[in-house]
């Protein structure tokens, strides 16, 4: 059997650096880590709907600093800051209920994604709420792969689904690819992500790659 390698990981440091970026002791390294792990999962189920891309983590001694990316930074941030500050206001009171380790200063940045269609996890929510809609999934996959490979950055794309597609009884799988996907070139950049489309009959497993080329060292 094939051993499928998550491509996020297998570019740590020379493509992707890390989602979360800091140094502990090794008192502190539990801590820290689940902190982090509980934290993600919140934000990305409180801020679902505002096609959230990943969240990054920063910490020194005196500020932790939480980066969200999103294709809805307007909506997220509000009227005069209001929503980042909603968002600080539910951290802080999430970090305070389940009693996690936190530094004296809490900092949210939210920035913006400036082309959505070429941005793995935002294509992967654009799919969950198509089907979530009871859109014919193969249309669904058609007008999504489509609508990424306009895109002058895209080389390309890969949709597939996992469940009871269109309510069947069985699940099954289902896939459809644009242009090439290099997994195994490490200088290849592509873009990885997994989402879920909540439906009446159960869940259905969505993946996206995305390859936008080669990068080659400047030197």
């Amino acid at each position: 059997m094939t051993h499928v390698v998550h491509p996020y990981a297998q570019r740590l440091g020379i493509l992707r650096d890390w989602k979360s970026r800091w140094f502990g002791s090794r008192e502190q390294y539990r801590e820290y880590l689940e902190t982090d792990i509980l934290v993600r999962e919140f934000l990305e189920k409180e801020l679902r709907k505002f096609f959230i891309s990943s969240i990054e983590m920063e910490r020194s001694e005196k500020l932790f600093r939480i980066v969200i990316k999103t294709s809805r930074a307007g909506m997220l941030i509000g009227r005069s800051g209001e929503g980042a500050q909603k968002i600080k206001n539910d951290v802080l009171s999430f970090l305070n209920k389940h009693k996690l380790s936190q530094s004296k200063e809490l900092k949210i940045d939210i920035e913006e994604i400036r082309y959505p269609e070429t941005d793995a996890a935002v294509v992967g929510m654009m799919v969950a709420e198509g089907l979530e809609k009871r859109l014919p999934f193969r249309r669904i996959l058609k007008t999504t792969i489509d609508k990424v490979s306009a895109s002058r950055d895209v080389k390309g794309v890969k949709i597939a689904l996992s469940g009871r597609l269109g309510g069947a009884e069985m699940a099954r799988r289902e896939s459809l690819k644009k242009g090439r996907i290099p997994l195994q070139t490490l200088r290849a950049d592509v873009d990885f992500a997994k989402e879920k489309a909540y439906m009446s009959y159960g869940i259905v497993g969505i993946k996206v790659w995305i390859y936008k080329g080669d990068i080659f060292n400047k030197k």
